[in-house]
């Protein structure tokens, strides 16, 4: 009995919580920057190793976004599964966001300029990531 006590009040502590928070946290940025790359033509890290500034804003941009969303998923939610629901569901209104911005943009492909290192490209598309994930995040009930 004393054990089981004493283990539940091991997960209810704070120190417990906030790295169980920022473990899931981090595997779900992991995870969701991997469907990102698999959405864009280009490979991110690749890009980023061969020093394309482009790449490293527009995928900076998607790490802060998903943080942000989880940021206010964790203000709102005390659950590590109800943060990770809420979590998904702001990804993949980010995700339809990058679709989105993909087609209103007929005039040239943003996969294809950001590959080429056009930084205004890279630029907006961190600052559509950055900006819509305050939008969703405050969105999250």
């Amino acid at each position: 009995m004393m054990g089981a006590m004493a283990m539940a009040s091991f997960w209810e502590h704070d120190m417990v919580k906030t790295a169980a928070n920022f473990s899931v946290a981090v595997l779900c940025i992991v995870v969701f920057l991997a469907v990102f790359e698999l959405v864009t033509k280009y490979k991110n890290w690749e890009e980023i190793r061969k020093g394309n500034v482009a790449v490293a804003m527009a995928t900076g941009g998607k790490i802060f976004g998903i943080a942000n969303i989880f940021r206010y998923a964790l203000a709102r939610h005390e659950s590590l599964p109800s943060m990770i629901g809420w979590g998904l569901y702001g990804f993949l209104l980010l995700l339809a966001a990058y679709f989105i911005y993909e087609f209103l943009t007929p005039k040239f492909n943003i996969d294809d300029e950001i590959a080429n290192d056009n930084r205004a490209v890279g630029l907006i598309s961190m600052v559509i990531s950055v900006g819509l994930s305050f939008v969703i995040g405050e969105g999250i009930q």
